[in-house]
Order: structure tokens, then sequence, then C-alpha cells
């Protein structure tokens, strides 16, 4: 557990113990899970506010969704941030808890968090601004975490323009289906995991009993529309495998015509001439035509002269 308080603006300082809060500014207390257990009697010892024991659970629980709640004491926010992976599953995400009291912010987060140590060092080396109030820093923490998905977009664009050309390659057919249908259910599961996201903010925006200035309520509106557009690159993104993998089809049906076509024209042109050869090689004994002798030539001229000239009826009325 980390304890960091705010006062005036002013840096961040941390706390070794805290037995009360102090008469001003505001603490963080930041909470590892599975590591601080004994953390709802801290609470309720600093507050005087038992925590619910369904909320003690939730923020507990790794599979809980985004989801907002609140009591007349406390108000309650989880958010599922993207979790720290060995590049298997890049979509994977945890849940992030935060209780939000008057003058204490509490966040329960996974020990492999990223976004909330970051944080924490942007605001002890004061690089931005220092919030004032708990949900100033709230909004940051949120901020932090939505900026990891807006990350994405960048290798996930560059990831689908790589099997596009592996798609649209004629020499090299794709053989990787698996790789992009599960490509496209992360993206999928990107785009709820947004939704989930923007719906428990706005739940919390519109219905939270803590006073919004102006510039916070710019703030999270600005946060919410950071989301949504995630959300809109996930949607995009699954059309545009969807209009991908329609072209690729339609490429090879093409191609597969093309080669169908130019069959069907060497099948036409060979086909009388194939009739001509099988007349003449009849065994009959009397065949006419066998005792002239420059026949052998004007029959060969000839076929030459058929397939010439269906050759050029073909390209006149550009079948190839």
């Amino acid at each position: 557990m980390e304890t960091l308080y705010f006062l005036n603006r002013a840096r961040p300082t941390r706390l070794e113990a805290l037995e009360e809060l102090p008469a001003e500014g505001f603490v963080w207390l930041d909470l590892v899970r599975g590591e601080d257990t004994d953390w709802p009697t801290l609470v309720q010892r600093l507050t005087g506010v038992s925590l619910h024991e369904r909320h003690v659970r939730d923020a507990d629980n790794l599979q809980h969704p985004s989801y907002y709640d609140a009591t007349s004491d406390y108000e309650m926010l989880v958010f599922r941030g993207l979790a720290a992976t060995d590049g298997d599953q890049p979509l994977a995400s945890r849940p992030t808890v935060i209780f939000l009291f008057e003058r204490l912010l509490i966040t329960v987060r996974a020990a492999q968090s990223r976004s909330i140590p970051l944080t924490k060092e942007r605001l002890e080396n004061a690089q931005g601004r220092i919030p004032q109030r708990p949900a100033g820093l709230m909004h940051l923490i949120l901020n932090a975490l939505v900026d990891r998905f807006l990350e994405l977009r960048e290798p996930l664009s560059l990831q689908l323009e790589t099997w596009r050309r592996q798609l649209l390659d004629p020499r090299h057919p794709f053989d990787d289906w698996l790789t992009l249908m599960d490509h496209r259910y992360q993206l999928r599961t990107l785009e709820l995991l947004c939704e989930g996201q923007e719906d428990a903010i706005i739940q919390w925006r519109d219905n939270t009993d803590i006073e919004m200035d102006d510039h916070l309520q710019v703030r999270y509106n600005d946060l919410v529309e950071h989301i949504r557009r995630v959300t809109r690159f996930a949607a995009e993104q699954q059309h545009s495998i969807e209009s991908l993998v329609q072209l690729h089809f339609s490429a090879v049906a093409h191609r597969t015509n093309e080669i169908v076509r130019v069959l069907t024209i060497i099948s036409a042109i060979f086909l009388p001439l194939t009739l001509i050869a099988g007349i003449y090689g009849m065994n009959f004994e009397y065949m006419p035509e066998l005792g002239f002798k420059p026949g052998y030539f004007l029959v060969l001229g000839g076929m030459l002269a058929l397939g010439v000239g269906m050759l050029a009826l073909f390209k006149w009325k550009r079948w190839f």
C-alpha cells in the first residue's frame, strides 16, 4: 500500500503511516489486490464508514466488468483497463476499482498495473496539473488507463495493413485464417470493453453527488470522447477485416474466372481442329481425300487458318 497526500496543488508527499485523515487536503490510498487484505478496516478507521460487503468482493473480482455504484457515504467505480501481457493477448484486461470519498481516494489494482505507477510518478515530478480534489485525481487515473487503449491503434492498424498485403498477394496464398479471426474477436472484445467503460463513466458523471465545476466537467467529457474514439476504431477495424476478406475472395474468384476464360478460349480454338483431326484419323478403307497428294498440306493450312481466324475473332470481341 502506498499513501500520497495532496495539499494546495503542491507536489504530493508520501506518508509512511496514516492513522487519521489530515485536516486539509486529501489522501490517495493505492492498494495492490491480494497484498493489502485488511484495507477495509483501514478505510473504516480513517473515514468512519464501513464499506459494503458486496463492494469489497467486487474489488477482488478479476472478472468484474466496468461498473458504477454508490452509497450515501462513498462512490465506487470499476474500470477495466489493459493488463500487462507477454504479447500473446494484447487486449487482455483487468479491473481497477476506485472508491471515492470527500477527502479520500482509494484504488485497488493489480500488481502489474502500469498506468497507476506512471500517474504517481508524473504527480511526484509535478508533470502537469496537480489535482485539488479526489475527483480530479480520479480523472488523471482514468485518463492514463484510457491512453493505453489509444496507443493500441497504431500497432493494430499496422497489423491489419500487413494482412491486407498478404491477402491481396496472388503469389503467396493466404492461409493464416485462424489468426485473422482471432484478431477480429479481440477487436470485438475491445469494442465491448470500451462500451462498458463509457457506460460506467457516464453513469458516474450523471449521478454523482460531487459538485462538478466547468473545468472538471470538460475533462470528463473529453475522457468519454477518447473512449468513444477507441470504440469507433475497433468497429471500423472489424468492418475493414470483413471487407478485406470479401475483397480477398473476390480477387480469388476473379483470378479463377481469368484462368477459366483462357482455358475456354483455348478449348474453343482446338475443338474444331480436333474434329478435323478426328475425321481424318478414321480408319475407313475408302476415303477420297487420302489419294489427293496436296491434301495433307491443305488440311494443315485450313486448320491453321481456322485457328488464327477464331483467335482474331475472340480478340476483336475482347474476350481476352
